[in-house]
């Protein structure tokens, strides 16, 4: 338990996340209790059905209950859940992580441990940021607002998405001054577009650039297209394009008014950034080239890197940072896991260019292995959008202090002083396998 009192608080260079375990323990003597159990993420992440009682408390469960399901006519459960095909790459990405065991050290004074790290210049206070995920507010009214809002708070980072559901300069404002924020791309295929997305982006403090390489066009998903649960086609989270002035203009050269014809507006948008028109590596010096212009030299990043060959192709073109990334097995079903793909890249290309990682998180020693195979930073996605669908910006709180406390924990108990430690040596990795957790009955 922690103590409030303990000296060695006073030393540490990061706060005692630790606390907020006391913090919830403490509830009861204030006629409270914990906002909700953050254990309850389905391994499976699939919703569960409707008539399973013994399921009845998972998260999925509790949104089927609520007012927020069908938000603007969007079943948000199965957004909220799908992956690609019969989500077996959203499996592999939990199996990976089972093989991997954390050794843990004894006798080590952990009094002080340090959980920051450094990313791009920006000290944070822990290597794990918020994932790029779009239209937030099919989850919670307060959107990408709120959850930029808790980024600043925690002093994490945070990343924006392209098919976002707030305007660049809101979500900047939210997130606060100096807070590191990073602008996640879907390019256009309009250059004079992405050129004003950037601008924009980097305006509103946005001074990292992330290319998103994976999503061309969704992958297919089963409850998606089962229920036409498609949110940019009822006239939803098209913000950043709406409240982008080279976006409108093409609307009017369209003959239309964006404001009036909502739903037009929204399709358009969003088919300008995604559905089957793909980029290839020639796009990318140019890409690179205007955001160093616009940005005054500032890192770019490509996300959805899986195999040595490209990760060698974005050193040789200079690009300053992947994030290793399946989509969280949105994407491509029976692909690499994640993690196995990071193993390979960072043995590659090693110190080379600054190794990033997302797609399967569930808990602070998710991170840690992550870390100890080579990434530099770990983002989460589907933790904060969990919290962010059952109680808004609180519960993207309580999700994310909650990550930052069993980061502090680990550490503390496992005999890790900072994320300096964590190195291949600290894990007893098994051969790749994948029955390691029960296989989904088909």
């Amino acid at each position: 338990m922690s103590d409030p009192t303990n000296p060695h608080i006073e030393n540490r260079t990061t706060p005692q996340w630790a606390l907020y375990q006391r913090e919830n323990f403490w509830k009861p003597n204030e006629g409270q209790t914990p906002q909700f159990n953050t254990e309850q993420i389905p391994a499976s992440s699939k919703p569960e059905p409707k008539n399973d009682s013994a399921k009845a408390a998972g998260p999925f469960q509790a949104l089927s209950r609520s007012s927020k399901v069908h938000r603007n006519n969007i079943p948000l459960r199965y957004y909220a859940s799908s992956n690609a095909g019969m989500s077996n790459t959203h499996l592999a990405n939990r199996q990976a992580f089972y093989r991997h065991r954390i050794i843990p050290n004894q006798l080590v004074d952990t009094n002080n441990r340090d959980t920051t790290t450094t990313i791009f210049d920006h000290k944070v206070s822990a290597p794990i940021g918020f994932a790029p995920i779009g239209i937030n507010k099919i989850y919670h009214p307060s959107g990408e607002s709120a959850v930029a809002k808790v980024a600043g708070e925690l002093k994490l980072p945070y990343c924006l998405s392209t098919a976002g559901s707030t305007p660049i300069e809101t979500v900047g404002k939210e997130n606060g001054p100096g807070s590191p924020r990073f602008y996640q791309l879907y390019m256009p295929h309009d250059d004079e577009l992405t050129l004003s997305l950037l601008t924009r982006a980097w305006d509103s403090g946005f001074d990292v650039l992330i290319l998103t390489t994976d999503t061309w066009q969704l992958g297919w998903r089963h409850d998606d297209v089962a229920s036409s649960n498609y949110a940019f086609y009822r006239g939803f989270g098209a913000d950043l394009g709406l409240s982008d002035p080279v976006f409108r203009k093409r609307c009017e050269e369209d003959g239309f008014d964006p404001d009036v014809d909502v739903v037009r507006a929204s399709s358009k948008w969003i088919d300008s950034i995604w559905h089957g028109r793909a980029w290839s590596w020639e796009k990318i010096p140019w890409l690179m080239e205007q955001w160093k212009r616009i940005s005054g030299g500032r890192p770019f990043v490509i996300k959805g890197i899986q195999s040595v060959m490209d990760a060698e192709k974005c050193v040789d073109l200079g690009v300053d940072g992947i994030v290793v990334s399946n989509h969280a097995g949105r994407q491509v079903d029976g692909a690499i896991a994640s993690l196995d793909a990071l193993e390979e890249i960072a043995d590659a290309v090693d110190d080379r260019i600054y190794i990033m990682y997302d797609s399967g998180v569930r808990g602070a020693s998710d991170v840690v292995k992550a870390l100890a195979l080579g990434a530099k930073f770990v983002f989460v996605g589907r933790l904060w959008i969990w919290g962010l669908s059952i109680m808004g910006e609180d519960g993207v709180r309580h999700v994310m202090k909650s990550l930052l406390a069993d980061l502090d924990i680990l550490m503390g108990v496992a005999g890790f002083n900072s994320v300096k430690d964590f190195s291949f040596t600290i894990l007893d990795s098994g051969l790749k396998s994948y029955n390691l957790l029960p296989e989904k009955a088909l």
